[in-house]
């Protein structure tokens, strides 16, 4: 998935960014209409950023997953409204106790449609206060993206015992299972 057009005609793809990409992939991938969402690293200069890289904070990478998507299930701004209820879009650089420019809150954008509904979410969300706070989330086009190393992919699937996974990735999980429970993937 490391390009940005799709494969298929009829799927599109998505570059969100909310603290630790092991979250956001877990949950992304368990919603109906979603193909595959993939960790990965965007919206930084290094050329070819590790892990090791992105963690150092110096490479202006965002952690982020890719999602790609068919549009005829869920709409972009369906994505959006997950991503938005699963993460805190009002503290920059930071999510819980993850800190660091690579935890930011972004929405890379594949298509200016894509910009469009974004921008509309958070004028709304933030004329309606939703957060109680100014959202910080970043929006740009997507650029410089590259795929996780392998060993990160739906690492949360494969460790749920982690400590990380156990009390950071399964209570979220869990939330959004309730919240969303409409909109699974059957198990």
């Amino acid at each position: 998935m490391a390009n940005t057009t799709s494969p298929h005609q009829d799927h599109e793809e998505a570059t969100l960014a909310g603290g630790c990409f092991w979250c956001l992939e877990a949950i992304f991938n368990q919603l109906q209409g979603v193909i595959e969402a993939e960790s990965g690293y965007s919206n930084g200069h290094h050329p070819a950023p590790t892990y090791e890289d992105v963690c150092t904070g110096e490479t202006g990478h965002a952690e982020v997953v890719r999602i790609r998507f068919d549009p005829r299930i869920i709409s972009f701004k369906g994505l959006l409204e997950v991503f938005f209820a699963c993460h805190d879009p009002t503290t920059p650089n930071r999510q819980g106790h993850d800190v660091g420019t690579q935890y930011r809150s972004g929405i890379y954008t594949h298509t200016p449609q894509q910009a469009i509904t974004a921008r509309q979410m958070i004028d709304d969300l933030t004329q309606r206060q939703v957060f109680g706070a100014p959202i910080v989330t970043e929006l740009a086009p997507v650029s410089n993206y590259h795929a996780a190393e392998a060993y990160h992919q739906r690492y949360a699937e494969h460790h749920p015992y982690q400590g990380y996974c156990a009390y950071v990735v399964a209570p979220k999980l869990a939330h959004f299972r309730q919240q969303f429970q409409s909109q699974l993937k059957p198990d």
